[in-house]
């Protein structure tokens, strides 16, 4: 008999919980727009906060690192810059200290974001050639991919490279050199670059498929900033010149 009275009570408890169910009902809902601009008071709270940090990080931004001697400029439709030229001379450096049988370095225009003005460098003008979080990946490649990456090249009409030289006549290669030499058909080259380009970016021919690639931790833009340190431990400015790497005949 108890037993029975306990499962009723255990019915009776359930059924109520059951009732006091809650029930949601939809609601249209007014959507506000809120203007961000000039006209909103400071927090001065927020303010007060970040102000510690944004001084700490402007103070590395305009650290120096270096001098250069003119304006490194960047061009969409030369074949060859100032700032391009800066830019895969110190890749082809950053490349050779992860291997030293590095020869060569490629870039695009697309890449480099901003120039280099003449006088001092800072940190903040390297993040601002390069912001991205790119690294530095290093390609081997045969003589016949080398072939058809410099027929890109003359495509486009020209892109920042190192370490070779590409004479353009009517958008084809029309001479690839090393050194001063003819590429050798029966060997390979490696070539330095970054991460983006090497998964495909930029859509460049004749380096998606590698004999090897080598893969680092070394950011683009920390190799900029070690470059330029390095060029100003040695008593050296930045003094790049357009010297014919990529040029155009007739």
């Amino acid at each position: 008999m108890r037993t029975f009275k306990t499962l009723s009570l255990a019915i009776v408890i359930a059924w109520t919980l059951a009732g006091c169910k809650t029930t949601y009902v939809p609601k249209l809902s007014e959507p506000t727009t809120y203007a961000i601009n000039s006209s909103l008071p400071e927090d001065s709270t927020i303010i007060r906060y970040y102000t510690p940090f944004k001084q700490q990080l402007d103070q590395e931004m305009n650290r120096t690192i270096g001098y250069s001697t003119r304006h490194l400029t960047k061009s969409r439709s030369d074949a060859e810059s100032l700032a391009g030229n800066f830019f895969a001379d110190a890749l082809l450096a950053m490349g050779k200290k992860i291997d030293p049988e590095a020869q060569l370095s490629l870039a695009t225009k697309g890449g480099i974001r901003s120039e280099v003005k003449q006088g001092d460098v800072t940190i903040g003008s390297m993040f601002e050639l390069m912001p991205f979080e790119n690294t530095v990946t290093i390609l081997e490649l045969s003589a016949k991919d080398l072939a058809i990456l410099a027929d890109f090249i003359a495509k486009t009409g020209g892109q920042p490279i190192a370490g070779f030289t590409v004479k353009i006549k009517e958008e084809k290669a029309a001479e690839i050199r090393i050194d001063g030499k003819e590429i050798d058909p029966t060997r390979s080259y490696k070539l330095v670059t970054y991460d983006y380009l090497a998964n495909g970016g930029d859509y460049i021919e004749g380096i998606t498929h590698p004999l090897k690639r080598t893969d680092s931790s070394l950011r683009v833009r920390e190799g900029l900033i070690e470059y330029v340190q390095g060029l100003t431990k040695a008593g050296k400015n930045i003094n790049t010149e357009l010297d014919g790497r990529v040029s155009i005949i007739k």
